[in-house]
């Protein structure tokens, strides 16, 4: 083996220990030692000798051992030096961390004795500043006392001499000048007064040559001077004075004296027209509004540079601009409605409503820090002179009211004339029931000259109920809002003691039977003013009273809406209904009434729902209270309009009745057998077939829901009693049951057209009970034991089957039949008690399962869901009690 000295240099590089501080990658470290090696062998073309390899590789290994010797020594040496280093640090530490502890222990010392001279230190300073302020009190009470003697001697000359110093002299002597007007008025001595009077005098004089300065430094634009002067007038007297000199010289107030002439003609044209829309801007209004928001601007910027209490000076300019320039234009609006309706004058104080409120929030923006200005006559100042309190402690120990507060409280004042106590609500009442008056008054006149009504009628009651509400006066004597909107509406409606007069009068218009109907739009049309009159009334009324007021305007809409429109349009249709000849045909005309009625309720109750009651959701009293009355007003209305349908039903059905009535005991036994079938049916039948479909046409058109139903099924139950009554008064032929039967077909084929199913069954029962007047002798008992004649006990169809002109041949079969059916029954009642009655009117109670059917009908709207209900059980009730009587 070759030693390791005889590796190439190369090799001897990569065996190095500085080979191997880096990365190290053993593939590498090979490939190096053995490059030279392989490319030797690849040089020599005989077979492969490892032995280069070999002996390389065993001397690189045996270096390599010696390098690993090497830094195991190196590192076990420097492991010792590790630990005596650490050894040695561990040692300064803790000498070190003694030393800081030492030096904490120094600074704490330090630090107490530090304090303890510090409160020495203050104690030497508030005894020093006490008796500075002694001195300062000894100094001040010298200076009065002496300056005071000068006064009393009448000799100004000293005080003269330091107002002649400049700024700090001029502010002396308002310290001074102060102080002694306080003193003077707390010193009891002899000749005191005349000394009084020399520093009063003095006092003005000094005001008055100071508010010179300023006004020549005012016109000369120089705001030092002027800033000056405002803090020296501050610590004389407060600075009031100069504030006024100020404000009452100020461009703005001086040019706006003159009254605006400029009229916006379209809008003082339209403002008292209640279908034209409030004006939302007024030319003049609408100026002097901008010029406020610009001088404003401006001042906000010279006030807080010139004066020592900007806020002050801000809130007595603004105050002016209220009291003297909007209450004067707001005036100027107001005067010009004076001749016009009080529409007008409620727009317009809406209009400054709401304009003032969008510029007081646009003024808000120049809030500013603000303090009470000094007094000129201050019960304290003599004791804070006397402990020497400096003269801008006093001007600066209270905050004054803010900006936006002032501006709150001069908008209030500047409505409260036309908004106090009941003056709006009075007059937005008076506004609303004059409109409404005025709306109506050809409807009222058409409804007063129908002449049916007497003063018994609920008409003349509502007269007589509105002339003693316009008679009410309040406690305080004057006229209540009832009583107003009581009177409005008599006025101009044309009753009261005028009622009795001629009725048609020179001059007027003409009664047009259109002007008596009821409208859907002229309701609209009275909702959308009334929606005007309470968005006005939110909008000028303080928050607490909007529920009163609303309920007050409710009331308004009622009284014209209710009973000057609806229910005297309910009272003119029944007084026609009980004054219509029962022997004519009724008129249709009181379902489109109460289509109409019912059309406007929906619409007035869905308004009160959505627009009044969350008005007054703040007082539950008032809210409960609105309900209370609505809830009344609206079941007066069902109550007529309930009547107004029972005795449409009524005059239907006596009109039937006559019809019925008509009828000619030949017309079912003829004698000329051509004549008697060229009739397809006979008179009656025609006619109460025309008017049953007239009837039929008529209530679908207005009536839907239950109230068509119950009513069509009120009218048919009545018609089927009265046709079983009217087939037991007439003998029947041979031929005659022919036309007996055209008849019962036709009425049976236009009560189908109603649609109501037990109507069906119960003309279907008549029409069977036609039959028997056809059907042969021999035959007659086995149909009467068919269909709905079944049902019945044979005893009770004896009257109708007596009317057949062969009765005395067949009425032997039909008691065989009867003993029969009696022996079958072992208790002998029969068919009659199995049903429980006695009249054949009573027999269908199995075939009129509507009666146990009918229900109350519910409405969508509040205080209107039992309108239907309403009219539905009366019309019932009617309808049993008149079946019943008819079997009799």
């Amino acid at each position: 083996m070759l030693p390791a000295t005889a590796l190439e240099p190369s090799v001897q590089e990569h065996l190095r220990l500085e080979a191997f501080e880096g990365k190290f990658d053993v593939k590498d470290f090979v490939g190096a030692i053995s490059e030279k090696l392989i490319a030797q062998s690849k040089a020599d073309s005989g077979p492969f000798d490892p032995k280069p390899f070999i002996r390389t590789f065993e001397a690189a290994v045996d270096k390599l051992i010696a390098v690993r010797k090497d830094v195991q020594a190196k590192t076990e040496q420097m492991e010792k030096s590790v630990r005596v280093a650490e050894r040695d640090y561990s040692k300064k530490m803790a000498e070190l961390n003694r030393g800081f502890e030492a030096v904490g222990q120094s600074f704490s010392a330090m630090e107490t004795k530090m304090n303890e001279v510090g409160r020495t230190a203050i104690r030497i300073g508030e005894q020093m500043e006490s008796v500075h302020q002694q001195r300062q009190r000894a100094q001040a009470a010298y200076d009065l006392i002496d300056f005071y003697g000068q006064f009393a001697k009448d000799d100004t000359t000293r005080i003269d001499a330091l107002k002649k110093e400049g700024k700090e002299g001029r502010r002396k002597v308002a310290v001074l000048l102060r102080r002694l007007a306080t003193v003077a008025k707390e010193v009891d001595l002899p000749n005191s007064d005349k000394t009084r009077e020399n520093i009063d005098r003095y006092c003005e004089k000094f005001e008055k040559d100071m508010l010179h300065l300023f006004d020549r430094a005012y016109r000369r634009g120089d705001p030092k001077m002027m800033h000056h002067c405002a803090q020296t007038l501050l610590d004389f007297n407060g600075g009031t004075s100069c504030v006024q000199v100020y404000v009452n010289q100020h461009d703005f107030f001086i040019n706006r004296v003159a009254e605006s002439t400029a009229i916006d003609t379209q809008l003082w044209s339209s403002l008292p027209d209640p279908d034209a829309p409030p004006p939302a801007t007024e030319s003049g209004l609408r100026d002097l509004f901008g010029e406020i928001r610009t001088t404003v601007g401006q001042e906000a910027q010279i006030v807080q540079a010139v004066f020592p209490n900007p806020a002050y000076v801000m809130q007595v300019f603004l105050q002016r601009v209220f009291a003297q320039s909007i209450q004067h234009y707001l005036e100027q609006l107001v005067a010009r409605t004076t001749s016009m309706p009080d529409l007008a004058f409620l727009r317009i104080l809406q209009l400054v409503h709401q304009q003032t409120s969008v510029l007081v929030e646009d003024l808000k923006a120049y809030e500013l820090p603000s303090v009470i200005p000094r007094s000129p006559i201050d019960a304290n100042e003599f004791d804070r002179t006397v402990k020497g309190m400096p003269a801008s402690a006093a001007s600066n120990t209270a905050t004054a009211a803010t900006i936006s507060t002032m501006l709150e409280t001069a908008m209030e004042e500047l409505f409260v004339p036309y908004t106090e106590g009941q003056r709006y609500l009075e007059k937005e009442s008076r506004s609303l029931s004059e409109l409404y008056a005025n709306y109506l008054a050809k409807f009222t006149r058409y409804h007063e000259r129908t002449g049916a009504k007497g003063k018994s009628s609920v008409f003349g009651r509502m007269v007589d109920q509105l002339s003693a509400a316009a008679a009410t006066t309040s406690t305080s004597g004057t006229s209540t809002t009832s009583a107003q909107a009581a009177a409005a509406l008599m006025r101009f409606g044309g009753l009261g003691a005028s009622t009795d007069r001629t009725l048609e009068k020179a001059g007027e218009d003409p009664i047009r039977e259109e002007d008596g109907l009821l409208s859907v739009e002229v309701a609209e049309k009275m909702l959308k003013w009334h929606a005007e009159a309470i968005g006005r009334c939110v909008e000028l009324s303080p928050s607490n009273d909007v529920p009163k007021h609303t309920f007050a305007l409710l009331r308004v809409l009622s009284a014209a809406i209710a009973n000057s429109y609806i229910e005297t349009a309910l009272e003119t249709t029944q007084a026609r209904l009980d004054a219509a000849d029962s022997k004519s045909e009724p008129s249709m005309q009181p379902l489109a009434v109460l289509r109409e009625v019912d059309l406007i309720c929906h619409l007035w109750q869905r308004y009160v729902t959505m627009a009044l009651l969350p008005l007054a959701s703040s007082s539950v009293t008032v809210r409960r209270e609105m309900v209370v009355f609505n809830n009344q007003t609206v079941s007066r209305i069902e109550g007529a309009a309930n009547q107004a349908m029972q005795k449409l039903t009524d005059a239907i059905i006596n009109w039937l009745s006559a019809q019925l009535a008509k009828q000619k005991r030949t017309d079912f036994k003829p004698r000329n057998d051509d004549l008697s079938f060229a009739r397809v049916n006979t008179e009656p039948c025609v006619a109460c077939c025309d008017m049953l479909e007239k009837v039929r046409d008529a209530a679908k058109a207005n009536l839907s829901g239950k109230n068509l139903e119950v009513f069509l099924t009120e009218v048919g139950v009545a018609f089927h009693g009265l046709l079983l009554d009217h087939l037991k008064k007439f003998p029947v032929s041979a031929t005659g049951g022919l036309m007996f039967a055209k008849d019962l077909k036709s009425y049976q084929d236009t009560i189908d057209t109603f649609s109501i199913p037990s109507l069906h069954e119960r003309f279907e029962f008549i029409r069977q009970l036609g039959n028997v007047f056809l059907v042969k002798p021999d035959i007659l008992k086995s149909y009467i034991t068919q269909g709905y004649l079944g049902r019945i006990d044979a005893n009770l169809l004896r009257p109708y089957l007596a009317q057949r002109s062969d009765w005395g041949q067949a009425e032997k079969g039909f008691n065989d039949a009867a003993d029969g059916s009696g022996a079958q029954d072992a208790d002998g009642k029969g068919m009659r008690d199995r049903f429980g009655m006695g009249r054949l009117s009573m027999i269908m109670k199995d075939l009129e399962p509507l009666r146990e059917q009918i229900s109350m009908p519910s409405m969508p709207m509040h205080g209107m869901s039992n309108l239907a209900g309403n009219i539905a059980s009366s019309l019932a009730n009617a309808r049993s009690s008149r079946f019943s009587g008819a079997g009799n």
